[in-house]
């Protein structure tokens, strides 16, 4: 390596140690140009077409009608009040429609996973393909929001979840697809494959909202959010503990505020990623990028988890003040292996309040040792006022490959009261520590006897 080399890498590593501090004027700047929804002035209350909130009838048609009125109306707000309004299909969306739920009431979709076809363009677990309609879906649409203090649900534990065990053959067919490069037209799923729909989708949409509703029961991953921009997601709220219940999925999205949310669902609370594999790297224009999470409960598997799906790269995402109000598994985790390529960077997590957890701070490039030839660049990550009061395992993982160094990593002011195992930091280089504790925090040393 030439000096000049040598001398680049030392002052891009100096800097980014000194410029580490939260950055609140890229994260104001990404908030400030967020568009909230604009809708047109037209109403219209689904018991006006006929809709029954009784749990029994199917009001399919009812809200079809409504989306179509909306339609005709250049948009408009659907009002859903007070009641149980089982649907048995998906609700598709249209541009300039605000889907309104009442307090007490819930909309509550049918497990036959027929009522899902036919197929659409989604995507599973990274790899875009034709599956079962997601339970809300959105292409192409754009401002629109659900909103609301009612409650949708996803029929997720029953029918759905027996799909979890014959889903492998399925699932692997998928990534065949990826890696072999099938044209995505050809990839169709649906019925013999066990592929779950995600509750709610946003595909290519832009200026989006959801507030204050509950999600419930999903089938799979709650909210995806694909390659979809200028999106907000704050007061709402979760109880969903199926498999794979993930809460919500950013993916190939940008300028994303997410805030203000409890979660309690089975899986990751949020999932940022960015495609799988071959598909994701050829799509390394449209990273997953400039994503605020800020004042939200964490409680499930994992609070905020970068990966492992992110071939196309991660990029510009600021955590902070948040806190736990139950179990978790890990706190902040950041999983890519050599599969995957792409990139982790500039990643800004700052003021967290951690319960008990299994690791506090979590960062590996060797998830579940799998892959070769696609080693992840991890850069640029900073951590700073983070409180933990038990780390059953460990306390701060860090874990690169020996020709693939992790770089650039910052720990500032961090507690951990108690941890079996405090620090494991393997292949990583200018990883800088100030105001460190990990376990019973020393004192001036005793006198000698």
């Amino acid at each position: 390596m030439n000096l000049k080399i040598i001398l680049f890498l030392l002052v891009s590593g100096i800097s980014f140690s000194q410029n580490n501090d939260f950055p609140t004027s890229k994260v104001d700047s990404i908030v400030n140009r967020i568009q909230l929804p604009v809708f047109s002035a037209y109403q219209i209350n689904i018991l006006k077409l006929g809709a029954k909130g009784d749990s029994i009838t199917n009001n399919k048609a009812v809200f079809d009608k409504a989306m179509a009125l909306c339609k005709k109306n250049n948009g408009g707000t659907i009002i859903v009040p007070k009641g149980v309004y089982k649907i048995n299909g998906p609700i598709h969306f249209v541009s300039g429609v605000n889907l309104k739920i009442e307090k007490g009431a819930k909309i509550k979709f049918s497990d036959n996973p027929q009522d899902y076809l036919p197929l659409v363009l989604t995507s599973w677990e990274g790899t875009m393909l034709y599956n079962y309609s997601p339970l809300i879906y959105a292409v192409n649409c754009s401002n629109i929001a659900i909103t609301g203090e009612g409650t949708i649900d996803g029929e997720g534990g029953k029918n759905w979840k027996s799909f979890k065990a014959k889903e492998e053959s399925g699932k692997n067919l998928s990534r065949e697809m990826n890696h072999n490069k099938t044209a995505i037209e050809n990839r169709k799923f649906g019925e013999g494959y066990y592929l779950r729909p995600q509750m709610i989708q946003f595909l290519n949409c832009k200026n989006i909202l959801v507030e204050n509703i509950r999600i419930e029961n999903s089938p799979f991953w709650c909210l995806h959010l694909l390659k979809s921009q200028s999106i907000t997601i704050r007061g709402i709220s979760y109880k969903s503990l199926n498999h794979n219940n993930d809460g919500i999925d950013p993916e190939y999205s940008k300028d994303v505020l997410i805030e203000n949310v409890t979660f309690n669902n089975g899986d990751d609370n949020v999932a940022i990623k960015a495609g799988r594999d071959h598909e994701g790297r050829a799509n390394t224009a449209t990273p997953s990028e400039n994503i605020v999470i800020r004042n939200c409960n964490f409680k499930g598997l994992h609070g905020v988890v970068i990966g492992s799906e992110m071939s196309a790269g991660v990029q510009n995402v600021f955590v902070e003040n948040c806190k736990t109000i139950g179990y978790l598994k890990r706190g902040i985790y950041l999983k890519t292996n050599a599969d995957r390529g792409g990139f982790i960077k500039n990643v800004f997590v700052r003021n967290i309040q951690l319960d008990e957890v299994e690791d506090c701070l979590y960062i590996t490039a060797n998830y579940h040792g799998e892959g070769k030839g696609y080693q992840s660049d991890i850069s640029n990550i900073s951590f700073s006022n983070i409180l933990c009061n038990k780390a059953t395992e460990s306390g701060i993982v860090i874990q690169g490959f020996a020709d693939k160094k992790i770089k650039n990593i910052v720990l500032r002011n961090i507690e951990i009261k108690e941890a079996k195992n405090a620090l494991s930091n393997e292949n990583a280089e200018n990883v800088i520590m100030t105001d460190v504790f990990i376990g019973k925090r020393a004192t001036i040393p005793t006198a000698a006897k």
